[in-house]
């Protein structure tokens, strides 16, 4: 038996499902693809199955991965990766197949890159009214904890943000702490600037890799 970490990306329609619609994508094409898994013992047998983590809704996966247990004497993982990719709809692609270097529990940044679109302003108007947000002493926002809701400042996390006018809109690129320790989507940004302009905009966004507390690269 051998673990494998199997790596797709999460494009188009894919990214408006949730995290469970995905596992269960997940399950269904490990089963269609007939790849000789390791499932779990007792009433319920299944198959073993660990994603790196869970993406927000709506957002796309450049990156992404499941960790899956196989019989490593009956296939190659050049095989694991023509039958996943021949079960998998066209919007979860599956790019490589790899033996596992870091543990998932290690994931503490991930990288993003957004597009907000605008209605009735230029690119440049709405650069202008994110300049202004950034200038104030505080971001509060509200997140959803276990615990409830929590409300806290965004501010001191956008050290590493970088944003420009482009064509078409206002583009952001940002590394915030992702993973089990403490999670920041970078949804609240944009949540805040549509609450301070009042208007609600088109948002394309994409987590681009995941980081261990170094910034090595999740692998």
């Amino acid at each position: 038996m051998k673990t494998v970490r199997v790596w797709f990306r999460k494009t188009g329609a894919a990214c408006y499902i949730s995290h469970l619609d995905l596992t269960h994508c997940m399950a269904r094409a490990l089963h269609r693809s007939k790849i000789p898994l390791w499932y779990t013992q007792g009433f319920n047998p299944r198959a073993h199955m660990v994603f790196a983590l869970p993406l927000p809704l709506g957002m796309a996966g450049e990156r992404e991965s499941v960790d899956i247990k196989i019989e490593e004497d009956k296939i190659s993982m050049e095989e694991v990766a023509q039958r996943l990719s021949r079960a998998l709809p066209p919007t979860l692609p599956v790019t490589a197949v790899t033996e596992p270097v870091m543990k998932p529990g290690k994931i503490a940044f991930a990288s993003y890159e957004l597009r907000l679109e605008p209605e009735g302003e230029t690119a440049d108007e709405l650069a202008a009214a994110f300049a202004a947000l950034l200038e104030q002493p505080e971001i509060p926002v509200e997140k959803h904890t276990k615990s409830g809701m929590a409300h806290f400042d965004l501010m001191p996390y956008l050290g590493e943000l970088r944003w420009s006018a482009g064509e078409g809109g206002l583009l952001l690129s940002m590394v915030l702490p992702a993973g089990s320790e403490k999670n920041i989507s970078p949804f609240l940004l944009t949540e805040a600037f549509e609450k301070q302009r009042g208007v609600s905009f088109l948002c394309r966004a994409v987590r681009n890799n995941l980081y261990d507390a170094e910034r090595k690269i999740f692998e």
